[in-house]
C-alpha cells in the first residue's frame, strides 16, 4: 500500500513573500507610457505648425510691412495697410461680389436637401441619380471651366438651348457686367451641389429605421417625417454645410479665375488678393486683406455657431 502523504508545513516567510504585489514600475516605464501618445503625434504637429500656423503668423507679420515679394527690405508701416484696405474703396467693394456666391450656396443648400429626401426614400434609380448628383464634384476645376466658357459664349449652347424656347439672340454672358456673376455663381451651384448633397444624405441615412416605422404606424405622411424626423436629425449637418456656403462664397476663386480672370466686375477678394501679391508686387497689402478675410470667415463662423449652436439630437 503506498505511504499516505504529509503535508509539509508552509513556510510562513514564503507565503508572506508569495503574495506580496508586484513591485511599483520603474520611473522610466511610466515616463514611456506618458510619453507615447507625444511621440505618435510629433510628426503631424510638426507638419501642423510648419505649413499652418507658421505662415498664419508670417502673414500676420508681413501684413504691418510695406514688402515686395522679392527684396530684403520690409519697411514697417503697422496699420497702414489695414487702413489702405478699408478706405479705398475698389478694393473694399469686391466682398460684395459674394453676395452672387452666397446666393447660389443658398439655393444650392436648397435643392441638395430636396434631392438628399427625396432619394433617402424608396424611388425608382435611385442609385442612378445619387451618382449623376455627385458627379460634377468629382470633375477636376480647370475642365469644368473650360467647359462653361463654351457653354457661355455668345451664341453658345446656352443661347442655343434657349432659342430653342423662342429666346432668340448672343447674349454676352461673361461679358456683362450685369450677368456674369450670376453665371459664375450658377456654375459654382452646379460644381458644388453634390457634395451638400451627399452630406445630407449621409446624416439622413443615419437615422435610425425604427424611428420611420414608428411614424408610419402613428400615421405620419411623408411631410410629416420630413418635418419632424429628418429636419431635426439632420440639423448638425446643415448647420456645417451653412458654415461651408459662407466661407466658400467669401473665398470663391477658382471658377471666375479660370473663365473670367477677375473682367467686368466679377473680380472676388480672393482673386483680388492673388493679384495685389503677384501682378502689382504688394505682398504687404495682400496680406492684410487675406488677415481681413480670414477674420471675416471665423467671425461668421463664430456667430453661426453660437446662434445654431450643435446640439443633440434624441430622435427615439
Amino acid at each position: 500500500m503506498p505511504e499516505p502523504t504529509t503535508a509539509t508545513p508552509t513556510d510562513p516567510t514564503t507565503a508572506t513573500t508569495a503574495a506580496a504585489p508586484p513591485a511599483a514600475a520603474p520611473l522610466r516605464t511610466r515616463l514611456l507610457a506618458r510619453a507615447t501618445p507625444w511621440l505618435f503625434l510629433a510628426v503631424p504637429l510638426a507638419f501642423l505648425v510648419t505649413f499652418t500656423y507658421t505662415p498664419v503668423f508670417n502673414m500676420l507679420y508681413y501684413s504691418l510691412t510695406s514688402w515686395d515679394g522679392f527684396g530684403p527690405d520690409q519697411e514697417f508701416v503697422g496699420r497702414a495697410n489695414y487702413t489702405e484696405l478699408f478706405t479705398r474703396p475698389d478694393l473694399f467693394q469686391v466682398f460684395f461680389v459674394s453676395l452672387f456666391y452666397l446666393a447660389s450656396g443658398a439655393v444650392q443648400m436648397l435643392l441638395a436637401l430636396y434631392f438628399a429626401t427625396v432619394l433617402s426614400f424608396h424611388v425608382r434609380f435611385r442609385n442612378f441619380f445619387k451618382g449623376v448628383l455627385f458627379f460634377p464634384y468629382l470633375i477636376n476645376g480647370v475642365a469644368i471651366g473650360f467647359v462653361f466658357l463654351y457653354f457661355f459664349q455668345p451664341g453658345g449652347t446656352l443661347d442655343s438651348v434657349l432659342g430653342l424656347f423662342g429666346a432668340r439672340g448672343d447674349h454676352l454672358w461673361l461679358g456683362d457686367p450685369h450677368l456674369v456673376n450670376w453665371s459664375l455663381a450658377s456654375v459654382s451651384l452646379w460644381r458644388y451641389l453634390g457634395l451638400n448633397f451627399v452630406l445630407f444624405l449621409g446624416a439622413i441615412q443615419s437615422i435610425p429605421g425604427e424611428v420611420y416605422e414608428a411614424a408610419d404606424l402613428d400615421g405620419a405622411n411623408r411631410w410629416h417625417q420630413v418635418r419632424h424626423i429628418v429636419l431635426p436629425g439632420i440639423r448638425p449637418v446643415v448647420s456645417l454645410s451653412a458654415v461651408l456656403v459662407v466661407s466658400g462664397s467669401l473665398s470663391a476663386f477658382e471658377i471666375p479665375y479660370l473663365m473670367t480672370g477677375g473682367a467686368n466686375g466679377s473680380t472676388t477678394f480672393v482673386i483680388q488678393t492673388v493679384k495685389l501679391a503677384f501682378q502689382f508686387n504688394k505682398v504687404g497689402l495682400a496680406s492684410a486683406a487675406a488677415v481681413v478675410l480670414l477674420a471675416v470667415v471665423l467671425l461668421t463662423t463664430w456667430i453661426q455657431r453660437r446662434l445654431v449652436p450643435d446640439e443633440g439630437v434624441d430622435l427615439v
